[in-house]
């Protein structure tokens, strides 16, 4: 939310502050940027899916509230309308900066979110360095600042406005659009400037859960964010049932008086497990994974039990497409009406008299129990079965999905058939043909997942010891054998997304996989996979030189030397030991930590700690200099 905005329409529509228009004149906002009037607040901004903060936005705040007869509302359209408002934008932004750096905000895992005007952009006098400077001076990381960009005022010059966007980016910025939807620009802006991060506007949050209109509106803003890679946050949310409503949306960030006011303080209350409850829904974009219903699901406005025949008629007339309507009665499914099965039976009915007879029923007198209600969690291929299980004429009725009991909404079976089968067309597209495990398309795009969500993961990086002598040796036939068990191996022990929907396997390619699991899991996993291929030698090496514990080969130099039995070095790196922001970070990182598992005998597992990781990116940067 704009500095402006964030103030100015709160106090505008609750009256908490007496507002009235124009009493601030140029005199007063001179002296007041003069003598520096103004200090920063902070209000956190959640992780959906973890509950944690994510990043705080500063908000400007009158020193002495009260006093001054004018509020930080007012404040800014007057600057805007004084040619002030560029002075005043700095002045806030050295502020923010300023009160985050002696909070101590370079200490804390998060972003700030910084306002900025467009009318700054593009101002004669723009200063480009000074932000740099101030960071700098602030100890506050670039890589950490996101710049959110108000819609609320017109953009005259939109070539001028993106080479003053991509600077700040070049440097290493991410920038946000503010206020999306109530502004100027639009799907334009959108357009223009390409945003790491989008804020739905307060306007469409407020009452979403009343509004069918505003609930569809921001359903197709998420869907459309989520295809361009934009991270999308709702702001505003002031009411439980406003939160509730936003979780059948994939949204990834959230902010509201609601979750928390803004404060003097960096706040570290993370959200109530109950309000977060983890998405059970959630599913990279990744094949191998068991992905759920709750993807798939559709919000279909229910019925009360109260409700006549005769409304459901209406409802079902007046959309021709509509095949479901779900029965809900506080939150809780009661029961599904079928279009086909309802017309028919109960506004035609055998004699062709049904509607007379049945219009001024209650829905709850024609229900029966015959609907297959599921919990948002349950893998599809479960569904299926279930589906399956069904009586002939209810075979491909509507399914309807509840998350905790709660209503969400419903899927169609051909909804859910075009799910399967666009797993399974990925699946076939980016498996390793070898193991048919994910390959690296799907290794990266599930990491950068990850990375986006802000979620703590370790990624195990498993290397067969010395496969190629043993593939020269054995022959590639068994060699394929070895890749083959050794990848279902890992799955066995890892089982994705069946227990937790962030553990993944890969197939990076050759002899070298992937897992990523939550960081108190990864050591014993890989324990457990070693100890998995112990059982497995005798079958790979055969009973004699399984007991001589070696074989002879020729190496890469063409020698014959003794090689040991196959062995597993693995290297472990833990995003909450040191955080990473990109996948070639990552890779980085790997290869140092599979270089020291690559130096003991045998099978190992080794994993970075912070000090160690740092230390050897600081070498490299000094060979490479």
């Amino acid at each position: 939310m704009s500095q402006a905005a964030e103030v100015y329409m709160l106090e505008k529509e609750r009256g908490r502050s007496g507002f009235q228009p124009g009493r601030i004149s140029r005199a007063e906002i001179l002296d007041l940027l003069d003598n520096n009037g103004l200090t920063a607040w902070f209000q956190p901004v959640f992780s959906r899916r973890t509950g944690e903060i994510f990043g705080y936005e500063a908000l400007a705040r009158l020193r002495q509230t009260g006093i001054l007869p004018f509020d930080i509302g007012e404040l800014f359209q007057r600057a805007q309308a004084e040619g002030l408002i560029s002075t005043l934008d700095m002045l806030c932004r050295e502020n923010a900066f300023c009160r985050a750096g002696e909070l101590g905000f370079a200490q804390r895992n998060a972003y700030l979110y910084v306002n900025i005007c467009p009318a700054t952009l593009m101002h004669p006098d723009h200063r480009g360095g000074a932000t740099d400077r101030l960071a700098e001076e602030c100890g506050i990381p670039k890589e950490r600042i996101i710049l959110e960009i108000t819609e609320q005022e017109a953009i005259r010059n939109y070539d001028v406005f993106k080479k003053s966007v991509e600077y700040y980016r070049k440097r290493g910025y991410k920038i946000a659009i503010d206020d999306f939807g109530v502004g100027y620009g639009g799907l334009k802006m959108l357009s223009v400037i390409e945003p790491d991060f989008l804020k739905v506007d307060r306007h469409f949050i407020t009452n979403i859960d009343r509004d069918s209109f505003k609930h569809n509106l921001v359903d197709a803003i998420a869907t459309v964010c989520h295809k361009l890679g934009i991270t999308v946050i709702a702001e505003g949310i002031e009411r439980p049932e406003e939160l509730e409503a936003i979780a059948r949306f994939d949204i990834d960030l959230l902010q509201g008086f609601l979750l928390e006011h803004p404060g003097p303080e960096l706040s570290r209350q993370h959200l109530a497990p109950l309000v977060v409850r983890e998405d059970a829904s959630y599913c990279p974009e990744a094949p191998g994974e068991a992905c759920t219903i709750g993807a798939t699901v559709k919000y279909i406005e229910p019925l009360s039990p109260q409700h006549s025949l005769m409304t459901a008629h209406q409802r079902f007339m007046e959309d021709v497409k509509l095949q479901g309507i779900p029965v809900v009665d506080d939150q809780r499914v009661l029961g599904m009406l079928n279009r086909m099965h309802f017309l028919e039976k109960q506004m035609v009915g055998p004699h062709g008299y049904g509607f007379a007879l049945s219009a001024h029923r209650a829905v709850k007198d024609v229900l029966g129990d015959d609907f297959l209600l599921v919990e948002a969690a349950t893998p599809m291929e479960e569904v299926v079965r279930r589906i399956k299980a069904r009586r002939g004429r209810h075979l491909y009725d509507d399914i309807c999905v509840a998350r905790n009991g709660k209503y969400l909404g419903t899927v169609a079976i051909n909804a859910l058939l075009e799910a399967i089968t666009r797993k399974s067309i990925q699946l076939a597209k980016g498996a390793n043909p070898l193991s048919g495990l994910p390959g690296n398309e799907f290794i990266q795009r599930t990491v950068a997942t990850f990375l986006q969500r802000k979620v703590n993961f370790d990624v195990c990086y498993i290397d067969i010891d010395d496969f190629k002598p043993y593939n020269d040796y054995y022959g590639f036939e068994k060699g394929d054998m070895v890749i083959q068990r050794i990848g279902q191996l890992i799955v066995d022990i890892v089982q994705p997304g069946v227990n937790d929907r962030f553990r993944f396997v890969g197939h990076i390619g050759g002899d070298d996989f992937i897992v990523i699991t939550r960081p108190h899991a990864s050591q014993q996993i890989c324990r457990e996979i070693i100890d998995g291929l112990m059982g497995l030698l005798p079958e790979f090496h055969g009973e004699q030189e399984f007991r001589q514990g070696h074989y002879y080969a020729r190496d890469r130099q063409g020698e014959q030397r003794r090689f040991a039995l196959l062995s597993l070095s693995i290297g472990i790196v833990s995003t909450e030991e040191c955080p990473v922001n990109s996948y070639a970070e990552l890779a980085f990182l790997a290869s140092g930590v599979k270089r020291a598992a690559k130096q003991e005998k045998g099978s190992s597992i080794v994993r970075n700690r912070r000090e160690e990781v740092r230390s050897e990116m600081v070498l490299e940067d000094a060979k490479a200099v």
